[in-house]
């Protein structure tokens, strides 16, 4: 581990990405892989900052979701990925590796300036505990470190009760944001009403959200008060999907469309 302290480019992209959290104009960050992914999105105009997938990752080096790739090459990559860009960068750590606080330091360590960690619905107080020791380290680093502590209500929940299931989120997220946490992150299929219960219930600028077909447009969740929107794998689909169809199109006797555009 390299415990030399973040630098004050470290310490000025975490303040910018909680400030960006905290704008009431809703902050969009289209999920990056590698290096060439992170040079085409903070490239792109509007891009102000950037968050990592760690199924996207995983799936380039072959690994299936899950927290099967080993930590090293997760942070490893991450790692590639703050050296490629002068944006400030969240890291999708899923659970954390079996060790939430130590990963979270290990991602500090590299540059990172916040991060996506699963509760993977593992008790109330063991969850909340992860979150208090991932921000004390943060705050031990000095930073304004933006920890989006997710809730895996809905995800794990599909076969549940869906009025249950809500408020199991909104009493997992009350629970996280007490323990310290900036931001809440819930993904699923929310719809207009969930969403506005979960933000009426964190406060404005708390919740964040993934951008599934079938959630509410990105005018309406900034209307709502929502703080973020991510895409997770999704940006990593779409760009194989545009392989996919050249290859269809090469098989069909066709070729590169005249939409490609050239990389800088």
């Amino acid at each position: 581990m390299n415990d030399a302290a973040p630098t004050k480019s470290t310490h000025a992209k975490a303040s910018e990405l909680l400030r960006l959290h905290q704008d009431p104009s809703l902050l969009t960050v289209v999920n990056v892989w590698d290096v060439i992914s992170t040079q085409v999105v903070a490239g792109t105009e509007g891009t102000r900052a950037l968050a990592t997938a760690s199924h996207s990752i995983a799936a380039s080096r072959g690994y299936k979701d899950g927290e099967n790739i080993p930590v090293e090459e997760m942070i490893g990559e991450v790692a590639r990925i703050v050296a490629a860009t002068d944006l400030p960068v969240s890291a999708d750590l899923e659970g954390g590796y079996g060790d939430p606080a130590g990963t979270i330091r290990r991602a500090i360590d590299v540059g990172v300036v916040g991060a996506n960690i699963e509760d993977q619905m593992r008790p109330l107080a063991e969850a909340a505990g992860n979150v208090e020791a991932m921000m004390k380290v943060a705050e031990g680093a000095g930073l304004d470190f933006v920890l989006n502590a997710r809730t895996d209500a809905f995800v794990k929940g599909k076969d549940r009760d869906r009025a249950e299931v809500l408020a199991d989120a909104k009493q997992r997220g009350l629970a996280y944001l007490d323990a310290g946490a900036p931001v809440v992150f819930v993904p699923g299929v929310l719809s207009d009403d969930e969403v506005v219960e979960l933000a009426e219930a964190f406060g404005p600028q708390r919740l964040t959200l993934i951008a599934l077909p079938g959630v509410p447009a990105l005018s309406r969740l900034e209307e709502i008060g929502v703080a973020r929107v991510s895409y997770g794998p999704m940006s990593q689909r779409v760009a194989l999907t545009a392989l996919q169809e050249l290859v269809e199109a090469v098989h069909a006797g066709g070729g590169v469309p005249d939409t490609m555009r050239p990389l800088n």
